[in-house]
């Protein structure tokens, strides 16, 4: 403040930038809500509401792609193999995207079957995000099969945080294997064969790479 400012004493210190004040759209009220926009991207309530809703999206998307991903590398070749197919990862283990390429092998259909998918998920969520429902928050479609969603809502609030939190890290994750694989030319399971193989086969791996553990 310069000295013949004004001093909010109301004004609450941001939990994630703590030298700055908590953006004024940014309640609390969202789980996950730390008080970060150091952009102001968020001007009222709706654009709070539609950032979150994106947020959502991608973070559920993030967290099937970090576990799709490696699981692809362990599993393709012996799928391919057993069904007498072309494997889809290359000679270096590597998942089919962007950076290393061999999108042009995944059939077309399964594009147009993804396309069709996330069109009726996205038609169905704006649809309920427009009900006008009072139990509705982003990302909420209702979809529950297993029943696992707490009745309480202390326990409702503890998942969502959860939910928020596991797929920022898998936002995060996913760019992570993108940027490793293009830069080492080896598959995440190559690199980390310690969480995805058996102990006696990471042993193996470390051993001929020369690594020790």
């Amino acid at each position: 403040y310069s000295n013949d400012a004004t001093i909010d004493n109301d004004a609450i210190m941001s939990e994630a930038l703590p030298f700055l004040t908590r953006p004024i759209m940014l309640t609390g009220e969202l789980a996950g809500d730390a008080g970060f926009d150091p952009l102001g991207f968020a001007k009222s309530k709706a654009d709070l509401m539609n950032y979150r809703e994106a947020e959502i999206k991608h973070a559920r998307l993030a967290m099937l792609a970090a576990a799709g991903w490696p699981l692809s590398e362990v599993f393709d070749k012996k799928i391919a193999l057993a069904l007498h197919m072309t494997p889809l990862i290359d000679a270096s283990d590597r998942a089919p995207s962007i950076l290393n390429g061999g999108l042009d092998k995944v059939n077309p259909f399964y594009w147009m079957a993804c396309i069709a998918a996330a069109a009726a998920v996205e038609f169905f969520g704006i649809n309920k995000s427009k009900s006008d429902e009072e139990s509705y928050f982003p990302g909420n479609l209702g979809f529950d099969p297993l029943g696992m969603y707490p009745k309480e809502k202390e326990g409702q609030q503890r998942m969502q945080l959860a939910e928020i939190k596991n797929g920022r890290l898998a936002m995060i994750a996913i760019f992570g294997f993108a940027i490793q694989e293009f830069v080492s030319k080896s598959g995440v399971v190559d690199e980390t064969p310690l969480f995805f193989l058996p102990l006696s086969e990471s042993f193996k791996i470390y051993t001929n790479s020369g690594y020790t553990i």
